[in-house]
């Protein structure tokens, strides 16, 4: 265990140092034990906790590969027939994109154990992860390393405290949790809404996420029962403006309900005369317009 524990020291330790060079010397200065690896050759790493890779950092680190290479090598450990990827997935997809065939990489032996420790340590340092892939990463070294949360924060340079919150977001339902992984929701909010008991919990979450609600705005709602007021949208001077003309013109209460994009035009009635008026009132606008108008 010790051994396979010492792998909290980071890729710094296994990677060699590699100065910042343009491609087009880079592969004549590869630093011993680094060497260039077939892009289609690699295999992703199963035991990856990043899930979500945004594409606006892929497409920043791509024009960075392309103009100076890719400084830090990937690891890698050799499988029949290739290579499987232990750390460095945002590397190698940035590469892909940015066209490149081969990456630098650092080819070493790892068992199945030690391939997810690192892959698990090495994002956890680098804080490639959203709050619950953290979460997931850190139950995973307890449940199948034994690792205490003391050792998780001695290794990954967090408090036990910050441990601990994050391992609670394992205790909020499914739904709850995707919008944390969406950073819809932050941890702050989740923290608050682990003391919210049944139905309610959701319905808060849901309303949190689609109003932005601010942490102190959902502590009042969870406490007191207080739901903050739905903004109110903005009135459109423009619509209000139509809407008065169409009620002028037909001689009722004419409703507009929507934006200047979408929406719906209401027309009350309230006998079959009226009806009667509205609709050769219409009738007759669409053929002073366009000729013909089909009811």
């Amino acid at each position: 265990m010790a051994k396979a524990r010492g792998l909290g020291r980071g890729l710094s330790s296994l990677i060699p140092e590699r100065p910042v060079e343009a491609p087009s010397v880079a592969e004549s200065a590869q630093p011993a034990g680094v060497a260039e690896v077939k892009l289609d050759q690699i295999a992703a790493n199963p035991y990856q906790p990043r899930r979500y890779f945004r594409d606006d950092e892929l497409t920043e680190l791509a024009d960075s590969i392309r103009t100076h290479g890719v400084i830090q090598p990937v690891l890698l450990r050799a499988t029949e027939g290739g290579y499987q990827l232990i750390a460095g997935e945002r590397r190698v997809r940035a590469a892909r994109v940015a066209g490149l065939s081969s990456i630098p990489a650092v080819v070493k032996e790892f068992t199945d154990r030690e391939a997810i420790e690192l892959a698990l340590v090495e994002n956890l340092q680098r804080s490639d992860l959203n709050p619950l892939e953290e979460s997931q990463a850190y139950n995973r070294l307890i449940e199948e390393f034994n690792w205490t949360q003391e050792e998780i924060g001695a290794r990954v340079g967090k408090s036990r405290s910050h441990i601990a919150n994050y391992l609670r977001l394992l205790q909020l339902e499914s739904d709850i949790q995707a919008l944390v992984a969406e950073q819809a929701l932050t941890v702050a909010h989740a923290k608050v809404l682990l003391s919210v008991a049944g139905a309610r919990r959701m319905t808060l979450a849901e309303r949190c996420a689609s109003e932005g609600w601010t942490v102190k705005q959902l502590e009042a709602a969870s406490k007191r029962g207080e739901m903050p007021q739905r903004p109110r949208p903005a009135e459109d001077v423009h619509l209000k403006s139509v809407e008065s003309g169409l009620r002028r013109r037909f001689g009722t209460k004419v409703t507009l309900r929507g934006d200047s994009s979408k929406g719906r035009i209401e027309i009350p009635y309230r006998s079959l005369e009226e009806l009667e008026r509205l609709l050769a009132m219409l009738e007759q606008d669409s053929d002073s317009s366009t000729g013909g108008f089909v009811i």
